[in-house]
């Protein structure tokens, strides 16, 4: 199973990526930094300078219907923020 799930493009990520060189994955919960930087280097080429991880807990929630409160919850997740060399891109439009 690959490192990288998909990148994440949001309004925010999409300003990060245009003003600062940093764009935002959906990782593996269980990988580290190493890893992310050596699969986003094979993947598109690019120099990573620096990794930042983010881990988001599962989302809980609870719905009232006819047989009883029904619990539930969404997986658990992790972001990483990858800073790109100046000078390099990385463009998720190209293989549209």
């Amino acid at each position: 199973m690959s490192v990288l799930i998909k990148p994440l493009v949001t309004e925010k990520s999409t300003s990060e990526s245009e003003l600062r060189n940093r764009y935002t994955f959906l990782v593996r919960p269980t990988a580290n930094k190493v890893e992310i930087k050596k699969a986003v280097e094979s993947t598109y080429g690019v120099a990573v300078e620096k990794v930042r991880t983010l881990r988001y807990g599962p989302e809980r929630k609870s719905r009232y219907t006819k047989t009883g409160i029904q619990h539930g919850k969404t997986n658990a997740t992790k972001r990483a923020i990858v800073e790109v060399a100046e000078g390099d891109k990385i463009d998720f439009y190209s293989n549209l």
